[in-house]
């Protein structure tokens, strides 16, 4: 509001500017509202006006329509999902889980291709999920302080903040969070590839075996050359940053999901010992005086996404089972251990470096029947965000990671065709040294391509199994301590990241 009054002037007059409408209006100043003349101002003949700043706008609107929904969204919470009130709801823990499950799922399930997340689904995502990240700025312990009084005195009080695990992944999830979402923008304006509808010609012409296999997806076209080299290195690299994101959402959700409480159910359907949960081949290899992951891994049937999820629940049953006959001191019991301590450490131990192998192995694995069991019966709020949250930032790296792989393989194809239309052309020389240096080449290009198309997430977390081709053992078998590492320094010792002198030390 700009105030145009003189010293010299009665009146003054307001310009009132809002949405590129200016209007001009004539006010009094005090002086002259006390005057007789008054009632002869040009003023008292204008109709009324409001304010425009005290109109019912479109932000007000918007914003007790958002105060509605998320009051919604909370009764729904609080009711356990039971909106007949009937007090069937499940828990508060397992409810907020779930909406957070399911919010992701509407968010990005639409993600079929590689480009930014339209404005309307990422303000709704950042708006909800802050919604339902608040519940956990309520989850306080308390910790000492110190406090001054006036007359210089510190005492030692207990004043509250929110729990440790919440204080220190909660940030750090949304960090990731945002680097998944900045991924997907640095695509926009790159035009070298793009997507066609599977149903068109040109989806039909392009289609090839690993589509086949995402027959929902749109199919990808590169040029007739394949992309160029600061495309594919752009490719390249967003890759490797959502390897690490993908490693370290992981990385929270297993160390949330080892500090959930085991449910006495599953327990109770456990077997008395590993050998009835394994089989006796599995007990046998895991068991023997030698002991290599990769190759355990080579010689079980991992062919379908059922017998890997088998064989994971097998293993997460045998180290339940080993773990509780640690505790168990009477031999009498039906938990009762015959193995010594120090070898069931040792199973304990190579079983757990299976889980970790399988699930970088196979990232989009479901989740195993002790996960299910300790979500569902579990009632820690502040756990349930953490595992939730981390649990669809792992999916959201994983799918666009996959739509990455997609654009990488149909380029690599497009290179072999341009390699064979290549030496087709020159087939007419005369020089067989150069035709039989030319074919020598282009196979090992094409080698090369398809190792960087068909490389597994567990290739790029550094893990060889070279030592296991041919069925050959490696003369020296890896060391296994009996120190309890956690997950992400698992990931670290198996990675390499880690110096040689550093892996000696532990």
């Amino acid at each position: 509001m700009f105030d145009s009054s003189s010293t010299k002037q009665q009146q003054s007059q307001t310009l009132v500017i809002e949405n590129e409408d200016s209007h001009l209006v004539e006010s009094n100043t005090p002086e002259s509202q006390n005057s007789d003349s008054l009632a002869e101002s040009p003023v008292e003949s204008m109709p009324p006006m409001i304010s425009p700043l005290t109109r019912p706008g479109k932000r007000p609107d918007r914003q007790q329509a958002d105060t509605e929904m998320m009051k919604d969204r909370f009764a729904k919470l609080l009711l356990g999902e039971d909106m007949s009130g009937g007090g069937k709801g499940v828990s508060s823990a397992l409810a907020l889980s779930n909406a957070i499950t399911n919010l992701a799922a509407s968010i990005f399930g639409e993600q079929t291709k590689l480009q930014p997340m339209p404005q309307d689904r990422q303000a709704r995502w950042k708006k909800e999920i802050d919604w339902l990240l608040s519940v956990t700025d309520h989850i306080v312990e308390f910790v000492p302080s110190q406090q001054t009084s006036k007359d210089g005195v510190c005492t030692e009080i207990m004043v509250t903040r929110q729990r440790g695990d919440l204080l220190m992944n909660i940030p750090a999830l949304r960090k990731l969070d945002t680097m998944l979402i900045d991924t997907l923008d640095n695509f926009r304006g790159h035009n070298e590839f793009y997507y066609v509808s599977r149903d068109s010609e040109e989806g039909k012409q392009a289609s090839n075996a690993r589509s086949n296999d995402k027959w929902w997806l749109p199919t990808v076209k590169v040029p007739p050359g394949g992309l160029s080299d600061p495309a594919r290195r752009m490719l390249y690299f967003q890759k490797d940053s959502v390897t690490q994101v993908q490693k370290a959402a992981m990385a929270i959700n297993a160390q949330v999901l080892s500090e959930m409480a085991i449910p006495e159910s599953y327990i109770d359907s456990l077997p008395k010992n590993g050998r009835a949960s394994l089989g006796d081949s599995i007990y046998k290899s895991i068991t023997e005086e030698w002991f290599d992951p990769g190759q355990f891994l080579s010689m079980m049937d991992l062919s379908t996404e059922h017998k890997v999820l088998d064989l994971k629940n097998k293993i997460e049953a045998s180290i339940v089972i080993w773990k509780r006959k640690l505790h168990v001191k009477d031999s009498k019991s039906s938990w009762g251990s015959a193995v010594s301590l120090e070898k069931r450490e040792l199973f304990e131990e190579r079983a757990e470096t299976i889980l970790v192998f399988l699930k970088q192995k196979f990232p989009g694995l479901p989740q195993s029947s002790l996960d299910i069991s300790k979500i569902q019966f579990n009632k820690d709020v502040g756990q349930a965000v953490l595992e939730s949250y981390s649990r669809i930032l792992e999916s959201l790296a994983y799918t666009v990671m996959s739509r990455i792989e997609d654009v990488l393989y149909t380029d690599s194809l497009a290179l072999k065709q341009a390699l064979l239309a290549e030496e087709t052309s020159d087939g007419g020389r005369t020089e067989t040294d150069t035709e039989s240096a030319g074919s020598s080449n282009s196979g090992e290009e094409t080698e090369r391509l398809d190792r960087q198309h068909s490389k597994t997430l567990l290739d790029f977390m550094g893990w060889s199994d070279n030592s296991t081709k041919g069925g050959d053992k490696p003369t020296t078998p890896p060391s296994v301590t009996p120190k309890k590492l956690s997950y992400l320094e698992k990931l670290e010792n198996f990675n390499g990241f880690r110096s040689s002198k550093d892996r000696s030390l532990s």
